[in-house]
């Protein structure tokens, strides 16, 4: 398989990313890589989609999430709703740190079949867990890039075999109905290191960051997606406390073992 490109000549390639620590958006750039140079791409942590992106029948979207307690960010859901397929086909792509991806890639190719795309591959892939660093560290590592390379050749040939019309729908693991939605307890904050750049509060998607006083965070609003600890130039963001040591010790002891990636092709 090696290095090269596989290539979708004449089409294009829409990559829409939500990737607040950074992996979701370098597996989903790496499948959409695979298909094309050039593409055009959506950070939905950057901007949000508040107008309809029409993908017409010969284009390709791959779209690709981070899982939170089992589901897609619900932040996420009314951007990817302003996406308009054609019969276009997709690629759906979760990211988890190792626990569960449960309901979520499921969740996400529902929601892309009502706006009118087929799925032609759907995969979960494993990264370095966002609050939990210390679980699937380092991850996506050599071996997940095989993997994220060979499930894009898989799709690449399904997509050059068979006609969009003659696709048969894929069957997804998970829940119907989708389990409940939950708020992750644990929320980062800031401390005296922190020098009031005033960087997590232009990052922050749900603005739960005090802009007079960035160390503070409100429990709310925040949906504890790191994206504040990423962009931190002094690291004085991070989850702390006595609850959080307890809980990264005892998630660790039940999910350090090693998950593989799935695909559904």
């Amino acid at each position: 398989m090696g290095d090269k490109r596989i290539e979708r000549k004449n089409e294009l390639v829409k990559q829409i990313d939500f990737s607040p620590a950074g992996t979701t958006q370098k597996i989903t750039g790496r499948i959409a890589a695979r298909f094309s140079k050039d593409r055009e791409i959506y950070h939905l942590l950057r901007k949000k989609i508040t107008e309809p992106v029409i993908c017409k029948e010969k284009e390709l979207l791959i779209v690709g999430m981070p899982v939170y307690a089992g589901r897609i960010p619900q932040i996420c859901i009314p951007s990817l709703r302003n996406l308009k397929g054609t019969n276009t086909a997709a690629i759906a792509v979760v990211v988890y740190g190792n626990r569960e991806y449960e309901d979520a890639l499921l969740e996400l190719c529902d929601l892309l079949r009502e706006q009118g795309f087929v799925i032609v591959g759907a995969g979960a892939f494993i990264a370095q867990h966002s609050i939990f660093p210390n679980v699937a560290k380092e991850r996506p590592d050599q071996e997940d890039q095989k993997k994220i390379d060979l499930f894009s050749k898989k799709c690449m040939e399904k997509l050059r075999k068979y006609p969009i019309s003659e696709l048969k729908p894929l069957q997804i693991k998970g829940n119907h109905p989708y389990q409940e939605v939950i708020d992750i307890p644990l929320k980062p904050m800031g401390n005296k290191k922190c020098n009031f750049c005033g960087s997590c509060v232009h990052v922050c998607p749900t603005h739960a960051i005090n802009r007079d006083n960035p160390r503070i965070t409100d429990n709310k609003k925040c949906i504890s997606c790191t994206a504040c600890i990423q962009v931190c130039p002094t690291g004085a963001r991070k989850f702390r406390g006595s609850v959080y040591q307890v809980a990264r010790i005892a998630f660790w002891k039940k999910y350090s073992q090693r998950k593989e990636p799935e695909w559904f092709v």
